[in-house]
């Protein structure tokens, strides 16, 4: 049990809290999942890049799935093997790509013609093969918010299937490139399996396909996206989710590779703010607390919601109020018309499921420093990230300043 008010006298606030044991059993679940085949959890660091966050699933043996060669070195200095790293994402610069093949890492997922030029060239300039994974997007609606899924013609991720089997004939061809696997995708915060079922069908079938034209891949990567429970959602276990999967690649031999990323982090993850006081515009109720959109960006960016709990003294009827911050900006809130108690000067609130897409996609809009991040495991706490000051912002201006 986590006791925030003795973490927050301690680290202050705002502060972000993950709890380690919770990811570790979350990643043994979904990787005993698959334990019928061959497999590789990619832990998808964009969820939650802190070097400990990953490092902790390195040390389990996860892979990593990377979409910047700043998140590929996060992988390396985490203790993450070359051949457990792929490098995702649609628009790698030349200079990241050959930093990628230089170092080694398990495959590429290319997500076009063009790309897969440019690594055709860079290889070639640096003398070398790079294995390469074509991203397919197999136009199935994943049933999520349309800000996250990338399954879909309308979206801009991968290719089409004639479009990709024209790649793979490219790449078979090519002295610098050796296409290994296949690669899809198709949102983020999955809670049907049909849709993941029916991807697979059409992917495996490609492979299929190929095989026929003499290209054998080795990988079968099924992207991630595994939905987590938010508020009342009903999400897929991780068994039939598995189960699914591998009943479309029958008699092929394939190594499965899952990219989780929300899944393990998401429910590990606690934001935790301070009350700075009540305030009243006419009918409207407001708790404004010292955490803000620049600290968890969710709520304002596609009106997310997330439980908020009240560590406080109060023994009053709730009533319905909006929670915000101190950023200059309306959208700043972390939940509209939402009951909690009358709330004092420095009560907590504790708000759920932040450990994913949380500090990652933190900002130092308005001058502010982003928030301190705490590991607890083994019911001991531990600091992984310090609270950014006033002198970390301003660092990479003041030399250029003029009198």
């Amino acid at each position: 049990m986590i006791n925030f008010r003795e973490l927050t006298d301690e680290y202050k606030t705002p502060l972000y809290i993950y709890d380690l044991d919770y990811m570790s059993s979350r990643y043994t679940e979904l990787k005993d999942a698959f334990k019928a085949r061959k497999s590789i959890m990619a832990y998808a660091i964009k969820a939650n890049s802190n070097l400990s966050v990953v490092k902790h699933f390195a040390d389990m043996g996860s892979g990593a799935d990377c979409v910047s060669i700043g998140e590929v070195r996060r992988a390396f200095l985490a203790g993450i093997p070359a051949y457990k790293i792929i490098f995702s994402g649609v628009g790698k610069s030349d200079a990241e790509l050959r930093e990628a093949i230089e170092r080694d890492i398990l495959y590429i997922n290319v997500e076009s013609e063009a790309e897969l030029g440019r690594i055709e060239l860079i290889a070639k300039e640096l003398e070398t093969t790079c294995r390469i994974s074509i991203r397919v997007n197999p136009n199935i609606d994943p049933k999520t918010h349309p800000y996250i899924s990338t399954g879909l013609h309308d979206n801009k991720f991968g290719v089409d299937l004639t479009t990709a089997k024209r790649m793979y004939i490219k790449a078979n061809n090519s002295d610098n490139l050796d296409p290994v696997g296949i690669h899809f995708h198709i949102g983020s915060q999955l809670t049907e399996l049909k849709p993941i079922y029916e991807s697979a069908e059409i992917v495996a079938d490609l492979v299929r396909s190929l095989q026929n034209i003499k290209i054998e891949l080795k990988f079968f990567d099924v992207g991630g996206g595994l939905g987590v429970k938010y508020d009342d959602e009903v999400t897929i276990p991780p068994y039939e989710y598995a189960q699914a999967i591998l009943s479309t690649l029958k008699g092929l031999d394939l190594t499965v590779i899952c990219e989780p990323g929300r899944f393990l982090t998401a429910n590990a993850g606690y934001f935790v703010t301070k009350v700075l006081y009540e305030k009243q515009n006419g009918d409207k109720k407001f708790v404004v607390v010292d955490g803000a959109m620049n600290d968890l960006l969710r709520p304002a960016l596609y009106s997310a919601y997330h439980k908020i709990e009240a560590v406080t003294d109060s023994k009053n009827d709730e009533r319905v109020v909006d929670i915000v911050g101190p950023v200059c900006e309306s959208g700043d809130f972390f939940a509209k018309d939402y009951m909690l108690p009358e709330l004092a000067h420095n009560d907590l609130l504790v708000i759920h499921s932040a450990g994913a897409y949380g500090f990652g996609m933190g900002s130092n809009y308005n001058t502010r420093g982003r928030s301190a991040e705490v590991a607890v495991k083994d019911s001991k706490a531990r600091l992984i990230r310090r609270r950014e000051e006033f002198e970390d912002l301003v660092a990479l201006e003041k030399e250029f300043l003029q009198s």
